[in-house]
């Protein structure tokens, strides 16, 4: 009988087990399956799911191990997909109802990669309505629950994700990033998520495929294993003209990072971010106990400009370009934050884009510069504790009114529009006892260094109660009546009986 718990250990260590046949791809599919039923319930992070197609692929992997053929990075190992990314043969919602009933032909150019180097689809992973926001939830599968407190949200729109990997769902899971889709539901449940440069890790479905602002990343619950998902996902293709050649498998080992070599520069806000009073205070917490182990650790600031309306105009070309024929055929199809993006789109001039273009290419511009004297650049990933799922954003922060749904989201946007790598790592608890997220940004390209940071800093974090990876109650949580599914409008239509996608094509 497998160790039910064996769920539990990293996927880097899951992965070396399988080859060296000391675990079967089954026992752990099936450890996987089991978790799921007992705790998906009270965090509604998976939602459809392929468990007899996966149990057929499990076998296959364990017969591939068995006869000693060559394997792939990810070979045998579990993972979840987010609901944004299509999927052959199993169902694709994008949260939303126009899609619920949506089941494609083919894998996009992200999961095929993942299939390829061994890994299992075992099901899709919660997201907002078109993954517009930092709450996931939708009418199609109700909201995601934190794993700390299902009461409060998970974040978005790799919400599903986060809240999964929290509780050892699965060993991976995939995300996307925009205006911080990867950080934010890392942070708020206490895992990695990373944000690679843009074109790194190809991206399919970007209608706009020379934007710089959408990317696809992986997370993990620790750096190695978000770097064993990124070598098995980065690499050009001609589906993403961002996308670049990059040789053997760069990210196959790390730099070695003397920590007290480091030159850190930290900033609570950049200057233009509303971030609550009580984050500001644990995050200067955070930065004494870093700063003793590092060479620099000083405050920076960087002239970012109008980066909020910068935001607000490229978010918005986005939306227009994907949403316009849903909304003129329905504008009540769409949700209100995607209907809000598009019609901010819909309202911009050829004059508002230009200068968008250009403002975004000064901040960029401006950013860099900070990477002469720093390493890395420290903040909060998120200005505020898990608010409840129930409020679908953030309106204020220190009774300071927000202009718009995510505005809160500021501190990981701003960011984003630098371009530069950036990864949130888990760091201790915050004042109310909930995951704290600390963004990590590194220089242009700098991928791989950045990632190198990031493991020594998880090291270091790793040696202490105050910094260290907080992990959820699950007997609390097992105890959880909260109904995370009040809001559900549009269920999937049943396939054979069943909303398990099990009874999907299985091509």
């Amino acid at each position: 009988m497998p160790d039910p718990n064996i769920v539990e250990e990293s996927a880097v260590r899951l992965r070396t087990l399988i080859g060296a046949k000391q675990l079967s791809p089954v026992e752990l599919l099936d450890a996987c399956i089991a978790r799921i039923e007992d705790l998906n319930p009270r965090i509604n992070a998976v939602t459809a799911t392929c468990f007899e197609r996966a149990r057929r692929e499990a076998r296959h992997a364990e017969q591939a191990v068995m006869e000693s053929r060559p394997l792939g990075l990810l070979h045998g190992l579990p993972i979840g997909i987010k609901d944004l990314e299509e999927t052959e043969g199993l169902l694709t919602t994008y949260g939303s109802p126009i899609y619920r009933n949506n089941i494609p032909a083919r894998d996009n150019v992200l999961v095929a990669r993942l299939r390829r180097a061994g890994a299992i689809v075992a099901g899709k992973t919660n997201v907002p309505e078109m993954g517009a926001g930092a709450n996931s939830r939708n009418t199609v599968w109700g909201a995601t629950g934190n794993p700390f407190n299902p009461l409060l949200n998970a974040g978005g729109s790799s919400g599903g994700s986060a809240a999964a990997l929290a509780i050892d769902l699965l060993p991976l899971c995939s995300g996307s990033d925009t205006g911080g889709s990867l950080r934010i539901p890392a942070a708020k449940c206490g895992v990695v998520g990373f944000r690679p440069s843009p074109g790194l890790v190809p991206s399919e479905r970007k209608l706009l495929g020379w934007t710089p602002i959408s990317v696809v990343g992986p997370m993990g619950r620790d750096v190695a294993d978000t770097v064993l998902q990124l070598r098995a996902s980065a690499g050009m293709d001609i589906t993403d003209p961002l996308s670049y050649p990059l040789g053997e498998d760069p990210f196959a080992t790390l730099p070695d990072v003397d920590l007290s070599q480091l030159r850190i520069g930290y900033t609570e806000d950049f200057g233009i971010c509303e971030v609550d009073n009580d984050i500001r205070q644990v995050f200067r917490n955070k930065i004494a106990a870093i700063s003793p182990h590092v060479k620099v650790c000083e405050e920076m600031s960087v002239e970012m400009g109008e980066a909020h309306r910068c935001f607000d105009v490229i978010r918005a070309e986005s939306f227009f370009a994907g949403f316009e024929a849903a909304y003129r055929r329905d504008p009540s199809s769409l949700g209100p934050n995607t209907r809000a993006n598009y019609e901010l789109g819909a309202a911009m001039t050829l004059a508002d884009s230009a200068w968008a273009q250009g403002e975004q290419t000064r901040i960029f511009r401006r950013f860099q510069t900070l990477f002469t004297k720093f390493d890395l650049i420290l903040s909060p990933t998120t200005p505020v504790s898990p608010f409840p799922w129930s409020e679908l954003y953030l309106k204020q922060i220190n009774g300071v009114a927000l202009e718009n749904y995510y505005r809160w989201l500021a501190l990981t946007y701003v960011v984003t529009l630098a371009t530069n790598p950036s990864i949130s790592l888990p760091c201790g608890l915050d004042h109310k006892q909930m995951p704290f997220g600390l963004q990590v940004t590194g220089a242009f390209r700098a991928d791989r260094q950045l990632l190198g940071c990031a493991a020594a800093l998880e090291h270091l974090f790793n040696s202490t109660n105050e910094l260290r990876r907080p992990r959820p109650d699950l007997p609390q949580l097992r105890r959880s009546k909260v109904d995370l599914k009040s809001i559900v409008t549009h269920p999937p239509q049943e396939v054979h009986g069943k909303t398990d996608m099990a009874a999907a094509p299985a091509v």
